[in-house]
C-alpha cells in the first residue's frame, strides 16, 4: 500500500534526524483583500508516533485540500504541535511596509516564538535573511515538508475564518465565497461600489485602474 501523504510529508521532516521541527507558511500572499496571516508550526518527532500522529495522516498542502478537510486538519495539526505562532498583517500594515517584507517579518517572529529552539526550521521557499533563526529554505516546501503543510493549513484556516467574519462586515463583496482573492464578481463590486477598508490598494488590479483615473480626475478639478 503506498504512504498517505501524511506519512510521506512526516518522513520528509524525519529524514533530517532532528528531534524539534518547526515549519512556516503563509496565506493571502497574491490576494486583494484582507490580511497576510503566517503560522509557524513547531513538531516534536519524539512524541508523534502510533496514535499521536494518526491525525495528520491526510495532512497535505492547504491549496490541495477542501475546506472541511482544512478545518478537521487544523483541529489534528493544533492537538499534534507543540507550539503555534501565528502573525497577521492588515492591508493597510501591506500597503504601507510592502507585501514581501511583511511576509518576511511575519516568518521571522513566527519562528523566533516558537519554543523551545527548534532543531532545524523549514521555510517554504524563502531565505528570511541574517536575523532569523538558522533555517534552510524549501522550494515547494508545503508538498514535501509535514511542518511546513501543518504551517500552510493554520495560516489558511485562520485567514479563512478572518475573511468570512469580515462577510458580515462588508456584506457586498462576497468575501466568504472568495476571502479576498480576485474574481469576476469581486472585481465588479470594486468597480461599481470602491474598495472596502481592507482592499490593499498597493495591489497592482485592473479593477482599480478606472477608480485611480476617477481620482486623479479630481484632483486635477480641484
Amino acid at each position: 500500500m503506498p504512504p498517505s501523504s501524511g506519512q510521506r510529508l512526516l518522513r520528509f521532516d524525519r529524514k533530517h534526524g532532528a528531534r524539534f521541527v518547526a515549519g512556516v507558511d503563509e496565506a493571502g500572499r497574491g490576494s486583494l483583500a484582507g490580511p497576510l496571516v503566517v503560522a509557524g508550526v513547531l513538531l516534536d518527532y519524539s512524541c508523534l508516533r502510533d496514535h499521536r500522529v494518526r491525525p495528520l495522516a491526510l495532512l497535505n498542502d492547504s491549496k490541495q485540500l477542501s475546506a472541511p478537510e482544512r478545518e478537521e486538519l487544523f483541529r489534528a495539526v493544533v492537538g499534534c504541535a507543540t507550539k503555534i505562532a501565528v502573525r497577521v498583517f492588515s492591508a493597510r500594515e501591506i500597503d504601507r511596509n510592502g507585501l514581501h517584507r511583511s511576509n518576511l517579518a511575519g516568518m521571522r517572529s513566527a519562528l523566533a516564538a516558537l519554543a523551545p529552539p527548534a532543531e532545524l526550521c523549514l521555510v517554504d521557499g524563502f531565505r528570511l535573511g541574517p536575523t532569523a533563526p538558522p533555517h534552510k529554505a524549501v522550494v515547494d516546501g508545503d508538498t514535501k515538508s509535514a511542518a511546513i503543510a501543518a504551517a500552510s493549513i493554520v495560516a489558511k484556516v485562520v485567514r479563512d475564518r478572518a475573511m468570512r467574519r469580515m462577510d458580515a462586515v462588508f456584506p457586498h463583496y462576497g468575501f466568504s465565497s472568495h476571502v479576498g482573492y480576485i474574481t469576476p464578481r469581486h472585481s465588479a463590486v470594486v468597480r461599481e461600489r470602491g474598495p472596502s477598508h481592507i482592499h490593499r490598494r498597493s495591489f497592482q488590479a485592473l479593477c482599480y485602474a478606472d477608480l485611480d483615473v476617477a481620482e486623479a480626475g479630481v484632483g486635477a478639478a480641484g
